[in-house]
């Protein structure tokens, strides 16, 4: 293990010690904003997962983040408390079939004409919760009650209690990072790496890269989702907004924040984003503007993103500042 490795994992750890501390000291406000972070991270990871690993840089990942989230809501009972396991199952393996639907048709198109199909295909995905009453209209639906995680007779924890549900979702963040960070690891998640630098050179080497490709697709669309459903539960409401390419824009904005090709750099991205959206929104009813300004002086003066930030300072420090 080098020095970098033990000092990130020491880094690691002190990070989720101060998150799971949190709602000890933390108002109920922001312990629910911690959270949203945490969701958001979720979904800025998934992304990550297809434009940080894999090269594809879609426009219309929130499709899957909205439709899971609709599901949850349109699976539980008006009149009484889901069970949570059946709804998360079904939202995340939803979420997947839709992934898998789209990935088969999209991943036949390259560069920018993949970007424009990914959008049309989440803009039709808006529409039809959006237009129809099956999503409620423009003024979704609301969820009655929060799912009960009961296994048989048994509830191991309470979802209406807010640090209960805090800790959920801080579990499921923490599954979601150590697997992906497993998956990267894996023999699938380096034929991605390799796809990315290299396609021709892979199915040259007799990958089929279109089956791997399907697979990221299929992967981070389930991740999307569960991030969707957490979404749902958290806040008790879906609107048609999840699903648009504004969404997509937003979570794109965060791994591109936070730095790609980075789980740490896809959470950091999230909560950078949502602090300073909280903190210009004080400012200005004009906040894009100002946050608008962050992203261009990232993508111009850090293009690693804020993950990048220690290392760009170390090598300042070394070559004696910004003029060497």
């Amino acid at each position: 293990m080098t020095i970098k490795t033990h000092t990130a994992g020491i880094a690691q750890a002190v990070v989720l010690a101060a998150l799971a501390a949190y709602p000890l000291v933390g108002s109920e406000f922001y312990v629910e904003m911690v959270a949203k972070v945490l969701v958001l991270g979720i979904f800025a990871m998934s992304l990550d997962l297809l434009v940080g690993f894999t090269g594809l840089v879609s426009l219309g990942h929130s499709a899957y983040f909205g439709v899971a989230a609709y599901a949850v809501a349109l699976i539980a009972p008006e009149f009484a408390p889901a069970n949570l396991w059946f709804v998360l199952g079904a939202a995340v393996l939803i979420s997947a079939a839709v992934a898998l639907g789209i990935g088969l048709l999209v991943l036949r198109t390259r560069g920018i004409y993949f970007i424009m199909v990914t959008l049309a295909f989440t803009q039709m995905a808006f529409f039809l919760f959006h237009d129809t009453a099956l999503g409620g209209g423009s003024d979704g639906i609301y969820l009655n009650f929060r799912p009960e995680p009961r296994i048989g007779g048994w509830m191991p924890f309470d979802l209406a209690e807010g640090s209960q549900l805090y800790y959920f979702i801080l579990a499921v963040a923490v599954l979601v990072f150590v697997g992906i960070k497993r998956v990267l690891r894996s023999p699938f998640g380096r034929v991605l790496v390799g796809i990315k630098s290299n396609e021709h050179r892979m199915r040259s080497l007799g990958y089929s890269t279109f089956n791997y490709k399907l697979g990221a697709f299929v992967l981070a669309g389930a991740l999307a989702g569960l991030a969707g459903v957490l979404y749902a539960v958290l806040f008790g409401f879906v609107t048609p907004e999840l699903l648009s390419w504004h969404e997509s824009g937003h979570v794109l904005m965060m791994v591109i924040l936070g730095g790609m090709g980075s789980p740490v750099g896809a959470v950091l991205g999230a909560g950078a984003m949502v602090a300073l959206e909280e903190a210009f929104s004080l400012l200005t009813t004009h906040w894009q503007l100002l946050m608008g300004g962050v992203i261009l002086a990232v993508v111009l003066f850090l293009p690693g993103g804020l993950i990048a930030l220690p290392g760009r300072m170390r090598q300042l420090i070394k070559s004696g500042g910004p003029h060497e």
